[in-house]
């Protein structure tokens, strides 16, 4: 199937190349008319120099960005193409304050200013703080982040709590994707990308009308490249990219005050995926016998013959030796329907959408080539059901929107993970005696604990905003929302031995005087839990801003947010009778304080444009990931932290010096912190040893020195978020000189755009093994562009820098560090038409 309709792509791409009477680019055209009642309503003084004005929909109408009170980066669809920046994952390069970090689709984090998701957890019971919508239609899963995009015509990203404006929980942004619609001209594009590592894109859409009232648009995208990590042990090159993508679209406008819009979309990857290499190892406080190198020697040992070893310590020589499968079979997709009906001075606007994610996954969850965890997969099947109405009213005096929105998901998920030949010998007490079950394989090979779980998720809300203009250069903007969540839970592992028996129960009364249970326990305790919680929330934005001069607007805002509460899914700590913490099963929702300053400018008659933003934000309660050591609870669990603070300042810049050269340049600085966490998991320097008795104040000086006490939870107040660099910044430039080819006039061009990362901590609890180094991309562009035609080579990460986008804890407390190496230099061409 999806062979078929890859080469349907690729010969929809070829025809469009070969199309006659290419004329200017549907996109600007389109654009332009967009743009035109907005920046009549703005007033002409907003339509800049080159009489182009950037339109966005962040407050859900048609306006100019400079004229919208918020930080607000926009990304044009030119932007994201002439950079390859073709998903979320890789729209951080060109936006600073969004961070994006993956190991795999489903456990994928996007960050706002730090804030948005629990950094590293694979759940389903906890809400993104950053909203994803698509043509306004709300992804309940972040997984649709790593998909390309498809025929967009820009992406809105909005800092901070964005609640009294979107559907959805907003707690720290929104990242707003909107795409081409269905035009009543004929007008199409094409573009085809070729590169090393074998990369291939094709993308072709298509629009026009079908009668006086009915238009249409169809696209697709198809993307291939070779994985940058290759496995010796499968002799395959992993980490493949292997996407393909398909929308349609249907416009009825019976009259000019009514426009109904069907929208379907799907898309898929099918890559060998997601592998990682060894990257180093850290002493923790387990025994050193128990240990990294201790333990590969004793598996070689154990095994005549064997002489087990990584084929590299150095990372970017992008070797691994992953013995288990790999797969990232990824499916979403879905049905929006869109009414759009202009009511004199307001517009009601209903989107229905249905939505689906099916996720086929294995993984190598020991890092290693021996055989400990067997088999690792969670596959799961979602469906999400969502309504709004809309209601947008504008005046000379007040404008407001006020929106009801409902939505309804169930995910259902079906877990294996199984133990290996190797995972007696690595995980228990290691003696020379034969007879000891760490020596005997049987005790722990085959282990399985099979997981059945679902999560339903109900939530509605009521929410508003106003803008009052007081006077033509004051505005105070109020905003509320009134919202309800419910979810309700079901999680049952059971856990069976190689043997294909189940173990009931791994209370003391069962597990005493048998070694071989007890020994099993440690690994995969049956659980089954049914996790119920629901809550109200009222919530509220202010926001004051002034227009101090013709291109000076500036403004201030607090809001109190929240994000809504969690159910742990995937199992529960346990407590000291070896039994699930049911305690755990909930988790509170965030409580947010934001404070917000903010400069939007614009001068040298308008071709260049400043904007500066300030914040703090403070949530009690934050949602925080807790990682155990033990394989069977190694994706962790949700806690509350005691408070959060994240705290920067933003700024914006671009140039148009001239017709023949442009300029940005972007920075964040980014301080956000645990304020108190007292209760926190230990990183792996802290972690593996014996506890310490209750009420004994543990030894921290005693970090990564084998055979010590472990504390039972770390106070990491003042530690820095994971995932967070404190220092972001972007650029790029591109310069152009007039010239001709095949008879069309145009120019030659040069661009050039990079970004840069300080340094940031990969683990739950900041660990000095989990340090990942700054670094700073450079990338390269030249062609010609000229009437629908854009030809151009590329070269990125022109330097070859080598970075890592992720490093992980390896489970057991072994002291292995895994990580996914960034992309290393790439390049190629792109041509691109437009009729």
């Amino acid at each position: 199937m999806h062979t078929f309709v890859r080469s349907g792509l690729l010969a929809a791409t070829a025809l469009s190349f070969g199309l006659p009477g290419l004329s200017e680019t549907a996109l600007a055209a389109e654009a332009q008319a967009a743009a035109a009642p907005a920046a009549e309503q703005a007033g002409e003084d907003d339509v800049g120099a080159r009489g182009d004005v950037i339109i966005v929909t962040a407050r859900r109408r048609q306006e100019a960005a400079q004229a919208v009170p918020l930080a607000i980066s926009v990304i044009k669809a030119d932007s994201v193409e002439s950079t390859g920046n073709f998903n979320i994952v890789r729209l951080q390069q060109l936006a600073p304050t969004l961070q994006v970090y993956t190991s795999n689709p489903r456990n994928t984090s996007v960050n706002i200013r730090g804030l948005g998701a629990p950094f590293g957890l694979t759940s389903d019971g906890f809400e993104q703080g950053v909203g994803i919508y698509v043509d306004d239609v709300y992804n309940a899963r972040v997984a649709a982040a790593t998909f390309d995009f498809l025929d967009i015509a820009q992406v809105e990203v909005l800092r901070g709590p964005q609640g009294t404006l979107y559907g959805k929980n907003t707690t720290a942004g929104a990242i707003n994707i909107t795409s081409n619609q269905p035009t009543f001209t004929y007008e199409g594009r094409a573009e085809l990308t070729v590169g090393n590592l074998a990369f291939k894109q094709g993308k072709v859409a298509v629009s026009g009308p079908l009668s006086d009232t009915v238009a249409i648009r169809l696209a697709g995208a198809i993307t291939s490249r070779r994985g940058t990590i290759y496995n010796v042990t499968s002799q395959q090159f992993i980490n493949a990219q292997d996407n393909l993508g398909l929308r349609a679209q249907l416009l009825w406008k019976p009259s000019d005050t009514l426009a109904l819009t069907l929208s379907g979309d799907y898309s898929a990857q099918d890559p060998e995926c997601c592998g990682t290499v060894y990257v180093r190892t850290g002493l923790t406080q387990r025994a050193l016998n128990r240990q990294y190198a201790a333990r590969v020697a004793a598996a070689n040992a154990a095994t005549p013959g064997r002489n087990y070893a990584v084929p590299s310590t150095n990372p970017y020589d992008r070797l691994t030796d992953l013995d288990s499968n790999l797969n990232a079979g990824n499916k979403i997709g879905g049905v929006s329907f869109k009414a759009n009906w202009e009511l004199g001075t307001g517009s009601l606007t209903s989107i229905t959408a249905w939505r689906f994610w099916d996720w086929k996954p294995e993984n190598d969850r020991d890092f290693t080539g021996l055989s400990i965890v067997a088999r690792s997969q969670n596959p799961s099947q979602q469906n999400q059901y969502s309504q709004e109405f809309r209601y947008n009213y504008e005046s000379d005096a007040v404008d407001f929107v006020v929106g009801l929105f409902g939505f309804k998901q169930r995910i259902d998920t079906q877990g294996t993970e199984q133990q290996g030949a190797d995972a007696a010998l690595w995980s228990l007490s290691p003696s020379t005696s034969p007879t000891n079950i760490a020596n005997i394989p049987a005790t722990l090979a085959g282990l399985t604990a099979t997981n059945t779980q679902y999560l339903k998720s109900d939530s509605a809300a009521l929410f508003g905003q106003a803008s009052w203009k007081v006077t033509p250069e004051l505005t105070i903007q109020p905003g509320v929302r009134l919202n309800y969540d419910k979810k309700e839970g079901f999680y049952q592992r059971v856990v069976t031995t190689g043997a294909g028996v189940v173990i009931p129960s791994c209370a003391p009364s069962a597990t005493t005087g048998n070694a071989v249970l007890t020994a099993q326990c440690g690994i995969y305790q049956p659980q089954l839990t049914t996790p119920s919680a629901s809550a109200w929330n009222f919530t509220y934005d202010f926001n004051v801003n002034y227009k101090f001069a013709r291109d000076v607007l500036g403004y201030v805002t607090f809001a109190k947010s929240f994000k809504t509460l969690g159910i742990n899914q995937n199992g529960l700590p346990l407590d000291a009778n070896n039994q699930p913490d049911l305690s755990t099963s909930t988790v509170r929702p965030e409580s947010v304080l934001h404070f917000e300053a903010g400069l939007k400018t614009q001068f040298l008659n308008r071709r260049a444009t400043f904007n500066l933003s300030a914040f703090i934000t403070d949530i009690k309660d934050f949602q925080a990931t807790v990682n155990g050591g033990q394989f069977g609870t190694v994706r962790g669990y949700l806690a509350n932290a005691e408070k959060v603070r994240s705290q920067g300042i933003e700024a914006d810049f671009k140039i148009v010096a001239s017709d023949r050269f442009t300029a940005y340049a972007n920075g964040a600085y980014t301080d956000a912190k645990y304020k108190r966490f007292t209760n926190a998991p230990c990183p792996p320097e802290l972690s593996g040893g014996t506890f310490y008795a209750v009420g004994v104040t543990p030894d921290l000086s005693l970090a990564g020195i084998p055979g010590s006490l472990s504390p039972r939870a770390c106070d990491i107040s003042g530690q820095a978020l994971p995932g967070v660099s404190k220092w972001a910044f972007s650029y790029g430039a591109e310069y152009n000189v007039p010239a001709k080819l095949l008879d069309k006039d145009g120019q030659i061009y040069f661009g050039v755009d990079g970004n840069y990362r300080s340094s940031w901590n990969s683990n739950a609890s900041p660990s000095r093994y989990t340090v990942v180094d700054a670094y700073a991309l450079t990338n390269f562009r030249a062609g010609f562009r000229g009437e629908g035609l854009d030809i151009f080579a590329w070269v990125r990460n022109a330097f070859d820098t080598n970075f890592m986008d992720l490093l992980q804890v390896a489970p057991g407390n072994v002291g292995l560090i895994a990580g996914q190496p960034g992309d290393p230099r790439t390049f190629g061409g792109t041509v691109k038409f437009s009729f």
